[in-house]
């Protein structure tokens, strides 16, 4: 009995060994042969997916030329041309729907402002900005052509610059040569920038108004170019950019941008209205700006006389005019304010190409003293709370006084001082008679129209020195105060 119960017990383990080993070769065999679940990597694309995350050859990038500028060779300009034609996959980019380009509303002044593709081209009548709208708009765009006379005022006589917004029906805009990651500032420097209220009031103020918000990271192509004006003042546009300036209308190149102003931003007579501008600058700061510029000290931006020995004079500047509203007796006029206390400087007229002398020599002048006209504009170059005294000649000029001198002195923080001579002072009072309508009723003259010969062009001034010489001594009590 126990030998049939071994047997038995031997039998039912192989029996059991041999089962399993049947199950193993089973399940090997539904392996092999493709369950869905256990089938090869390479049949379902892991390798596939495997690719994508393995290292590819990289590829060399030419960095740009110093400055952010690339300049493009001629060989690869006719590639480009050719890749154009290529439909390659590209990203999906928030549609921005396309701004106004040009603006001529203001009273002032015109303006034109594009982002994207811009392309300035010089020529030697009138230079060419072209603007190509981005592919979701360039269909539906409308083909437009503007004049724009680029300075901050719309005078005539500034040589125009041409804006041209293009669509899928223009002609192609020419191809780039030289491509710039800063942003172009395109503007005029010829008028009436031989005089230096203009030069300031025209150009270099709106200019600063424009591109200091920049901070440098911007290019000027300059046209209606002015070789003179852009050294007399080279101080200021070192200043303002950090790029090579450009002579727009002989530059052979075609220069393209993702960001061109053409204009300038003006908005008061020689001043700044900060509601408008960028950074809310104003004229304080466009003055402190300019003596920086200058290398004035900003540190010492007080009246020269009180950095210096109690008993050193106080120091007034007199512009002496060459043309019309000169003074007459100029040498009685500085004998009588050296004679109430003042170091007096004269100021010669003459044009003054290297400015940064001159404008050291007004830094150390307490009192700027002129006749309405140019030269006053110099008040920039005085210290806080330094003194504008205008000599106001005959003929109802107290509104020019105040809007092109006395208003931007005040938001300068200077201080201001005025004398309005008597008809007797002037010298239309012997020329035309106590009885004229020159001398008896100045409105009324304007009124035909012949105001600005009589009082602007034909007057000079003989100042009554006992009737002047209290106000020197007011202007005296002021510096010390």
């Amino acid at each position: 009995m126990k030998f049939i119960r071994k047997i038995t017990y031997t039998v039912t383990e192989t029996w059991l060994g041999l089962g399993f080993l049947l199950g193993f070769f089973l399940v090997l065999a539904l392996y092999l042969t493709g369950f869905p679940q256990f089938a090869s990597t390479e049949t379902y694309g892991l390798s596939t997916e495997m690719e994508r995350f393995a290292p590819k050859e990289e590829v060399a990038l030419t960095p740009p030329s110093q400055g952010g500028e690339t300049k493009i060779p001629q060989e690869e300009l006719k590639k480009a041309e050719e890749s154009e034609n290529i439909e390659e996959p590209q990203e999906t980019e928030e549609i921005v729907p396309m701004n106004p380009i040009c603006d001529f509303s203001d009273w002032r002044y015109d303006g034109c402002e594009m982002h994207g593709d811009a392309r300035a081209v010089g020529h030697e009548n009138n230079s060419i900005i072209y603007f190509i709208p981005p592919p979701s708009l360039i269909q539906t765009a409308e083909a437009q052509e503007w004049k724009i006379r680029s300075q901050s005022r719309k005078i005539v006589g500034i040589r125009e610059v041409i804006v041209k917004s293009l669509n899928s029906s223009s002609p192609p805009a020419p191809e780039c040569t030289i491509r710039k990651n800063v942003p172009a500032l395109v503007f005029a420097t010829n008028g009436l920038t031989f005089n230096i209220w203009h030069a300031f009031s025209d150009v270099l103020l709106p200019l600063f108004t424009t591109s200091r918000a920049f901070d440098g990271e911007v290019q000027f192509l300059i046209t209606d170019y002015q070789d003179w004006f852009v050294r007399k003042y080279n101080k200021i546009f070192k200043a303002l950019t950090n790029y090579e300036i450009i002579d727009l209308d002989n530059d052979r190149e075609v220069r393209c941008y993702e960001h061109i102003v053409v204009g300038l931003r003006g908005h008061r007579e020689l001043s700044i209205d900060p509601a408008r501008a960028p950074r809310n600058y104003d004229t304080f700061q466009f003055r402190m700006f300019v003596r920086d510029a200058y290398s004035l000290p900003l540190w010492l931006d007080v009246p020269y006389k009180a950095n210096d020995s109690l008993d050193k004079k106080p120091r007034m500047m007199i512009i002496l005019r060459g043309g019309g509203r000169k003074f007459e007796n100029a040498d009685e006029i500085i004998a009588a304010a050296e004679q109430v206390g003042f170091e007096v400087i004269k100021s010669e007229p003459g044009f003054t190409e290297d400015m940064n002398d001159f404008a050291k020599k007004v830094d150390s002048c307490d009192v700027l003293l002129g006749a309405h006209g140019a030269g006053l504009t110099n008040m920039i170059f005085l210290r806080t709370n330094a003194i504008l005294f205008q000599v106001v000649p005959w003929g109802n000029m107290n509104w020019a006084c105040n809007i092109f001198y006395n208003d931007p002195a005040r938001e300068m923080r200077l201080r201001v001082l005025e004398y309005n001579i008597t008809a007797k002072e002037s010298t239309l009072y012997e020329k035309y008679g106590k009885d004229s309508v020159v001398i008896n009723d100045p409105e009324q003259l304007e009124k035909w129209g012949n105001a600005s010969v009589a009082y602007w062009g034909e007057q000079n001034l003989r100042l009554d020195i006992s009737r002047f010489t209290p106000v020197l001594e007011q202007a005296l009590q002021l510096v010390k105060a």
